[in-house]
């Protein structure tokens, strides 16, 4: 088996390149260049723990993702290693061409390496939606961020325990802190 060039997920035993093709992959906000930005992402997890970057694999298992402005990473995300993953079905793609899979995929990463990043109307979920269209995925071209993000957020599995405990233990802790102590207030 080839080494992956991402490093995920072959850390988890038996889940090689093989596990993650053909899915759609999420990973946190929360790293990036300078502390304001892990700060920044830290946050905005602690507080809406299901935002998050979005990317999609190939045939092979290489992702994609529309990480910024002008730019498609491959196999190294954006923000880190995905934390969760929602395995798609091939057999519900109807392009009806030749690896139509592989190509929506690249089409979509081109088309977006020529667009500016918007965090709230053009983004990577944005990206993902592309290359489902284009791949007329499960017989579809209405895919768009918000259903791509909730169909991740219903569909998707996490790729550990601790990915889920690190995805929300922060938000229900955050959660706690804040109830208990309106409860205090409350009280008095």
């Amino acid at each position: 088996m080839p080494p992956h060039k991402g490093g995920w997920p072959e850390e988890r035993p038996g889940r090689g390149p093989e596990a993650c093709k053909a899915q759609s992959v999420w990973a946190f906000l929360n790293a990036g260049k300078g502390s304001h930005r892990r700060c920044l992402g830290k946050g905005m997890r602690w507080v809406f723990p299901i935002i998050g970057h979005m990317g999609i694999c190939t045939s092979t298992g290489i992702i994609r993702d529309f990480a910024g402005p002008y730019y498609v990473s491959e196999d190294n995300m954006a923000f880190g290693k995905p934390v969760k993953y929602w395995k798609l079905d091939p057999s519900k793609v109807h392009a009806g061409r030749p690896n139509a899979w592989d190509t929506a995929v690249h089409e979509a990463s081109e088309e977006y390496k020529h667009r500016m990043h918007n965090l709230c109307c053009d983004n990577c979920h944005s990206h993902v939606a592309l290359a489902l269209n284009l791949m007329r995925y499960n017989n579809s071209s209405h895919w768009n961020m918000v259903k791509v993000c909730f169909f991740c957020l219903i569909y998707g599995k996490y790729v550990s325990v601790g990915a889920f405990v690190k995805t929300w233990l922060p938000f229900v802790l955050l959660l706690g802190i804040i109830v208990t102590t309106a409860f205090i207030f409350n009280l008095r």
